[in-house]
């Protein structure tokens, strides 16, 4: 940060550096778009749709995860607003259930707020008046006067004159060009009571010479406090005896009362109140917004209306980005209460949605089993379950989703992440977040309820506290659902949530089962990606089977996308025919239509995704790993004896065998490995 001195602290030094462009002069609006944009953004295809993913909200190790319908509302409304459209005056709230990210959201976008102001192009600057003992015969201990709302100098500046033609020329000889002048007029607005007060006292002692009162007026940055809410601050909403509207406007100074004129706005201490404090282009974060009483609402009502702050009518404008958040319950009652719709009126409402994408949901469920490492309560370390995250995340996602007769829980799941779902589409899908909502009640819509972040957080808490995990000093996957039960039934209160959420981990224990299969199927192979390679070969015998070139010998060659090497692979008809038999594809129209269908999805995904592996398609994963079992071992039932009877030494061979791949090449432990096994060999949880 720069140094300040008598030189580069006055006024026209500063409004100089505006004209170079080594200073800023823009909205909060303005500074957060561009924050915003300036990062680039990249178009992604997210469950069958093209969105905009802004960089800006990737960056750093815990950053936003999904959110693109909410990120893109907000961006276009403060690109809105900085373009002066409508949103410059309205507030921007996100409704939505308890833990779906609301606050993490507003917390993430003030964190790099300040950091970025916290550059030196683009600090925020403000003005005191000094030596108001000598000038104007103030006490000593008032002789120094900070702008109480951190106004930008150059509102002092557009404000020297009161007629626009003198402002300008002053401007023009301070270096500005006419084309500039306009943009600046466009940002004009009055100063504040306070700080008004004082200079038309300083031009009355000085007979309008601006440059001598210019003398009695210090630039200095605006300070970057985040524990005293200045640039960006939060307001959380309290109860109802308590919070007053001084919270929000600040009061008479008993101090300045004592020491300055009934009629000197400099008497009220706004500082006091949060708005003041981030007025100066600064962010408001109103927590719980429409959880206040009454009387705060009237003030933020007039904040986000007008953007001014108002006390014994004197008014102060100001140039704040509002932000709120509200649950579901708050809002719906506040929207009930008539009397209260002009607030309502002027905010643009965001309806947050929990997470319903299970492949995003494993990014943020990482966040919640941490980065550290666990340990036990003896103090050795835990290990995690290398299928944790993926049991924990389609348990929580499944929760969120709604019931419907046109998809099954697992085909609505599947479409939601962009994955495939046998013939159901897309559309299909888009079908069934239309109706449900239109549905009024918002805690009715689209992943609007289920079991959320907290609750989540909980579940694995429990986890770490169970008897088996620290004896077996391991965060093992199937237990998270003994968890998830203990949840549902401790912090869901309706009756029949809780009885779809224990359908829905039924569902979940049966992925996680299929999950299990696979690595099992790896395990005995020693190969971590067997079932992938032998799923990709299925695929890619399919593409080639028609091919024109297929020789008498069956030998087909292409081109790998991810290395763009040639590689060959000979059509096994038996192979194909034996893994669609066990999709229960009985005739060939069957057989030819669902060939079709993956040369389809072949052609769309690996053109956008040269990694797509197909592994997201269960049933066809489950079809390869029986029919693999089936000739590798003579059936799945074959492994399952040889692992649950290990009396002679060939079975003790395999289980040893495996037990080494899972612990050395798939992430196992052995508390872990060997409950994997064991939970393999049982018919639990079969599908």
């Amino acid at each position: 940060m720069e140094k300040i001195n008598s030189e580069n602290g006055s006024l026209l030094f500063h409004v100089r550096e505006v004209a170079k462009k080594q200073r800023r002069f823009e909205t909060a609006a303005q500074s957060v778009s561009r924050m915003i944009l300036e990062k680039g953004l990249e178009k992604r295809i997210h469950a069958g749709r093209t969105v905009y993913d802004f960089n800006f909200f990737r960056q750093g190790k815990k950053h936003l995860i999904g959110w693109y319908d909410e990120i893109n509302d907000f961006v276009h409304f403060i690109k809105d607003a900085a373009e002066g459209g409508s949103a410059a005056e309205m507030g921007f709230v996100l409704v939505g259930e308890p833990g779906n990210g609301k606050t993490f959201f507003v917390d993430y976008i003030c964190e790099y707020y300040r950091r970025f102001l916290a550059l030196p192009e683009n600090r925020r600057f403000t003005f005191k008046f000094t030596g108001l003992d000598k000038a104007l015969g103030y006490n000593e201990k008032v002789a120094e006067l900070e702008s109480l709302t951190f106004e930008d100098p150059m509102i002092m500046a557009l404000n020297l004159f009161e007629e626009r033609s003198q402002t300008e020329s002053w401007l023009i000889k301070a270096g500005f060009g006419e084309k500039y002048l306009e943009e600046l007029f466009d940002l004009r607005r009055s100063l504040g009571a306070s700080s008004e007060y004082l200079l038309y006292a300083l031009k009355e002692r000085f007979g309008g010479d601006i440059e001598k009162c210019l003398e009695y007026v210090k630039v200095f940055p605006v300070p970057m406090r985040e524990s005293l809410g200045t640039v960006t601050g939060k307001y959380s909403a309290g109860d109802k005896i308590t919070s007053s509207g001084t919270d929000l406007k600040g009061e008479e100074s008993l101090q300045h009362l004592l020491l300055l004129g009934l009629d000197d706005p400099n008497k009220f201490d706004l500082k006091r109140g949060a708005l003041a404090r981030v007025a100066g282009s600064g962010i408001h974060f109103a927590d719980e917004l429409f959880r206040n009483k009454k009387d705060l609402v009237q003030i933020y009502l007039q904040v986000i209306q007008n953007r001014i702050v108002e006390i014994s009518a004197f008014i102060w404008p100001i140039d704040v980005l509002i932000i709120g958040t509200s649950n579901n319950d708050a809002f719906n009652q506040f929207i009930s209460d008539k009397d209260e719709a002009p607030i309502h009126d002027r905010c643009r409402i965001c309806y947050v949605s929990h997470n319903t994408d299970h492949r995003i949901q494993m990014k943020l469920t990482s966040y919640i089993i941490g980065g550290k490492k666990r340990t036990t309560v003896l103090g050795s370390e835990m290990h995690e379950d290398p299928n944790l995250n993926y049991a924990a995340s389609v348990s929580v996602v499944l929760t969120r989703l709604p019931l419907s007769e046109k998809l099954t829980p697992v085909e609505t799941m599947k479409l939601a992440a962009g994955e495939t779902a046998g013939e159901k589409g897309n559309k299909t899908l888009k079908e069934v977040i239309d109706t449900v909502n239109a549905n009024p009640d918002v805690t009715k819509r689209w992943g609007q309820g289920g079991i959320g972040y907290r609750n989540l957080g909980k579940t694995i808490q429990i986890l770490a506290a169970m008897h088996e995990s620290n004896e077996g000093k391991c965060l093992f996957a199937k237990d998270v659902f003994k968890a998830f039960e203990r949840i549902i039934l401790d912090y869901v209160p309706e009756a029949s949530h809780r009885d779809k959420f224990m359908q829905d981990l039924k569902i979940a224990r049966k992925l996680y089962r299929e999950q299990i299969k696979t690595a099992i199927f790896n395990a005995y192979r020693d190969d971590p990606q067997a079932i992938r390679k032998d799923v990709m070969s299925y695929v890619n015998m399919v593409i080639g089977m028609d091919a024109e070139n297929l020789g008498p010998d069956k030998m087909w060659k292409y081109k790998d996308p991810q290395t763009g090497e040639i590689k060959p692979i000979k059509i096994d008809t038996n192979y194909i025919n034996s893994v669609e038999k066990r999709l229960g594809l009985a005739t060939q129209e069957r057989h030819d239509s669902f060939r079709n269908t993956i040369r389809k999805i072949y052609g769309q995904k690996v053109a956008t995704d040269p990694n797509y592996d197909f592994m997201d398609n269960q049933e066809l994963v489950k079809a390869v790993t029986d029919v693999r079992l089936e000739s590798d071992v003579a059936g799945a039932g074959s492994l399952v004896g040889a692992l649950a009877n290990r009396t002679n030494e060939e079975n003790v061979k395999i289980y040893n065998r495996m037990i080494k791949t899972m612990l050395e090449k798939l992430g196992y432990c052995l508390t872990c490995a060997s409950g994997t096994i064991e939970y393999y060999c049982e018919k639990e949880d079969e599908s």
